[in-house]
């Protein structure tokens, strides 16, 4: 099996990171989480050799869904986000508008998303983790040593919960949950530098206290 490879894509106003999974054996590619910059996306795609098969959205906030509208407009692929969150993605330039900026809204989302669910891309397949908290309809994407967190988990912090439709209570479920994961697995965030669940269990103050099942 070839090696999966990682990229992250850095964009728009809010510092969005969309992460680019290709697996060269088959030559498949993802995006997740398309915030902005649509064009510099889609260079990255096509630079990597691999062909974009989807998009995986973690959450459908304006600055995680922003591109997706000008990615669609070149490459016809499925989108794969969480119901919870549809009233996220679609209003999604209403949102951006009242922090005065300017994203296009999303086409429609082709596939929902539960807890449960597995994604593939070529020979690699992760699990969907619905992590609410940050956003109803939450998820992250989970395996082979990636946990791919969204806004649930940053380096050092965590998404906010006074946004609509948070819920701190859950939020801290969602964390307690990513703390079970393998101390090696490396977090990438929405936001922020990659990091593992052995450094934030370590040194990230939202994270002391969280629940651990026991002899973790």
């Amino acid at each position: 099996m070839s090696r999966l490879r990682v990229q992250q894509l850095t964009v728009g106003p809010l510092e969005e990171n969309c992460w680019l999974l290709t697996d060269p054996e088959s030559g498949q590619a993802v995006l997740v989480d398309p915030g902005d910059e649509a064009d510099r996306l889609l260079e990255a795609v096509d630079a990597s050799g691999c062909t974009l098969s989807a998009i995986w959205l973690t959450h459908c906030h304006f600055d995680h869904v922003g591109g997706v509208a000008g990615v669609m407009r070149s490459r016809s692929v499925p989108v794969y986000r969480h119901p919870a969150d549809e009233v996220f993605y679609a209003n999604a330039a209403d949102s951006a508008g009242r922090w005065g900026l300017v994203v296009e809204n999303p086409p429609p989302a082709t596939h929902d998303l539960a807890e449960g669910d597995t994604v593939v891309l070529g020979a690699y397949t992760f699990e969907v983790w619905h992590v609410p908290g940050h956003a109803p309809g939450h998820v992250a994407f989970v395996g082979h040593g990636l946990c791919i967190s969204g806004d649930v988990l940053f380096a050092g912090s965590i998404g906010r919960t006074d946004l609509p439709l948070c819920d701190p209570r859950l939020m801290q479920q969602s964390l307690s949950r990513l703390a079970t994961l393998n101390e090696e697995a490396r977090v990438l965030p929405g936001h922020g530098v990659m990091t593992s669940i052995g450094r934030e269990l370590a040194s990230n103050p939202f994270l002391r206290g969280v629940a651990r099942p026991i002899g973790s």
